[in-house]
């Protein structure tokens, strides 16, 4: 009998640690009521087409991967992220061997200023940040189209810092 004491109290102290933790997305405290999120389509500041929806799609495809937060439509959403495409750099990575003025590889980062607000009352929930994708791409024999087919990639880079900021808290 006091064997069986034993190692019922034993049992239950050793699972005593696991008592803050929880199942299921962690959510900041600064978001805690934040459930749904809606995503509208970001601004463009710059002067590449469509880019705006190549950004706000992969923005929306890592909160659904992610799973802390419920994409919902404007109306039903508990905030609204609202985002900028402020810039888009490209800089030499990699020059050719011999000859420093031409480039073989560029890196490239898209910037974007975000911030969270409130559905309900417009009270700014997350405070504006600005997050980075960066991404590289060698250089082939039309630099516009090699461009064009990294910006997925860094928008996929930046989709991941963004919800990732949301959904941890930093």
């Amino acid at each position: 009998m006091v064997k069986k004491l034993a190692g019922a109290a034993f049992l239950l102290l050793s699972l005593g640690g696991c008592a803050g933790y929880s199942l299921g997305p962690i959510q900041p405290y600064y978001l805690r009521s934040v459930h749904s999120i809606a995503v509208p389509t970001f601004e463009n500041k710059t002067f590449i087409p469509r880019l705006a929806v190549l950004i706000t799609d992969s923005v929306i495809k890592q909160f659904q991967q992610d799973g802390t937060y419920r994409i919902a439509g404007d109306d039903q959403a508990d905030a609204i992220l609202k985002g900028e495409i402020t810039r888009i750099t490209r800089f030499p990575a990699r020059s050719l061997r011999g000859n420093v003025l031409a480039t073989t590889e560029f890196n490239l980062a898209l910037r974007v200023r975000y911030s969270l607000v409130d559905r309900g009352s417009g009270k700014v929930l997350a405070p504006p940040r600005e997050v980075i994708g960066t991404t590289s791409f060698f250089v082939g024999n039309d630099i516009a189209s090699d461009e064009e087919q990294a910006l997925p990639l860094a928008g996929e880079a930046l989709a991941t810092s963004l919800v990732s900021q949301l959904s941890e808290g930093w």
